[in-house]
């Protein structure tokens, strides 16, 4: 590269009649193809952040198209980011995305946004507050397309979270809230600020024992652990079932017959076409039963 090329770069300045050679910005686009790939396809989360890392090195150093290059960029850093938590290397993911922009205030809307919601997801949304609320009282991002989907998440995912009421009634009803609200969703908004109060009221007044909480907040995992308890339950059946049955009567027909009932009417649908192949399953298994248990006394008789 010419060195009044290299010279325009490290200045910023872009000429107005520069035409950028097609071969440069083909090749911005194959990386860009590349780390896409290498990311959902060969899950080579490594060399997909390489990929980007050397992508963003290459625009840095090539006269683009303003609006392009920086659609190039966010390309990028997008996946980037997403590298970076597949890695399990979150904690760095901001201070990698400051790398890229040096100004916390030029960082486009959607790289806040994943940032808000990646690290709301870790369960460390605090990391965002303080970078997130500077964003968002910069004059320049408040006709940004994605400034209202930043102050919303900052809200449910930052603000409540954390328990910063206060905070988040003046954010609603400050200039963020009214260049970014309607009139009827900050109306919401302070409704859902409310509604988080009366329930960390609630808490105060009601404390609930840990397994209380964790039964209230994950009613998903208590009804699984009922689940692995009752499955327990039936393997120790069974096995005591081998021991004690004997040859006459089939008690691991009647074992699988009860574990297919199990299955159809606690973790199934018996309605959903998915479950008919067990529901012949389980007539045929009954008529075997019926055969064997009752078969030689039709016999006798005939």
């Amino acid at each position: 590269m010419s060195s009044g090329v290299m010279s325009s770069c490290s200045n910023g300045s872009f000429g107005s009649d520069f035409s950028p050679p097609p071969s440069s910005l083909s090749q911005m686009f194959s990386m860009l193809d590349s780390a896409a790939e290498l990311m959902m396809v060969h899950r080579d989360f490594h060399a997909a952040l390489d990929t980007c890392n050397g992508g963003l090195e290459s625009l840095a150093c090539m006269e683009l198209e303003e609006s392009r290059c920086e659609e190039l960029k966010v390309a990028f850093c997008m996946l980037g980011v997403q590298a970076l938590a597949e890695l399990n290397q979150w904690h760095g993911v901001f201070s990698w995305v400051l790398q890229q922009y040096e100004h916390l205030e030029i960082i486009p809307a959607k790289i806040m946004q994943t940032c808000v919601l990646l690290y709301s997801k870790v369960g460390e949304p605090g990391v965002m507050q303080e970078a997130t609320r500077v964003w968002l009282h910069c004059s320049s991002n408040c006709k940004a397309a994605g400034f209202r989907t930043v102050a919303e998440l900052y809200l449910l995912h930052i603000l409540l979270p954390l328990g910063h009421l206060e905070e988040a009634q003046e954010l609603i009803s400050g200039e963020v809230g009214r260049t970014a609200f309607t009139e009827d969703q900050r109306q919401t908004a302070l409704d859902a600020v409310e509604e988080k109060a009366r329930q960390n009221e609630e808490l105060v007044l009601n404390p609930r024992s840990p397994q209380e909480s964790d039964a209230v907040a994950h009613p998903a995992s208590t009804q699984g652990t009922v689940m692995r308890k009752l499955e327990a339950m039936l393997r120790f059946l069974y096995r005591k079932c081998l021991l004690t049955g004997s040859g006459s009567f089939p008690l691991r027909r009647v074992f699988l017959a009860a574990v297919l009932l199990y299955m159809l009417f606690l973790r199934l649908d018996p309605a959903h076409p998915s479950s008919f192949m067990w529901i012949s399953k389980l007539l045929q298994l009954i008529r075997q039963m019926w055969r064997s248990m009752f078969a030689p006394y039709y016999q006798a008789l005939t």
